[in-house]
């Protein structure tokens, strides 16, 4: 994970080509609320290399948790001036390489009003 990171951070998407199984199983951000399915070492590599490359971009991660094969990565991705999505990538690892990621984001909504509750 600390390399997977790393290719985003710096912006070196080559980081990625060994990182990646051949029946990796990917799911983007967009579109919402589903975002996309890609399936398959090559769409997956060219998804987050092109990801990576782009300089008007930048990544920052909040958290990275391992457990065994799983991890969570915890990020903020920058765009603009100044604006920024935070999310999550739910990583499933096999013999060293991904093959599964399942992203998730906050993005921007209105708020759904609460609930009334019955008084005490």
């Amino acid at each position: 994970m600390r390399r997977f990171n790393q290719a985003f951070l710096e912006h070196q998407p080559e980081i990625l080509r060994d990182l990646v199984a051949p029946d990796c199983v990917m799911e983007s951000i967009q579109p919402a609320p589903n975002g996309t399915r890609y399936e398959g070492y090559d769409v997956c590599v060219a998804f987050w290399e092109a990801l990576a490359a782009d300089r008007a971009t930048w990544f920052e991660v909040e958290d990275t948790f391992v457990i065994g094969d799983r991890a969570n990565i915890c990020w903020r991705l920058n765009f603009g001036e100044g604006q920024s999505v935070r999310g999550v990538n739910l990583v499933r690892v096999r013999d060293g390489r991904i093959v599964e990621a399942l992203a998730c984001s906050k993005i921007p909504a209105e708020a759904a009003p609460l609930p009334e509750t019955p008084a005490a």
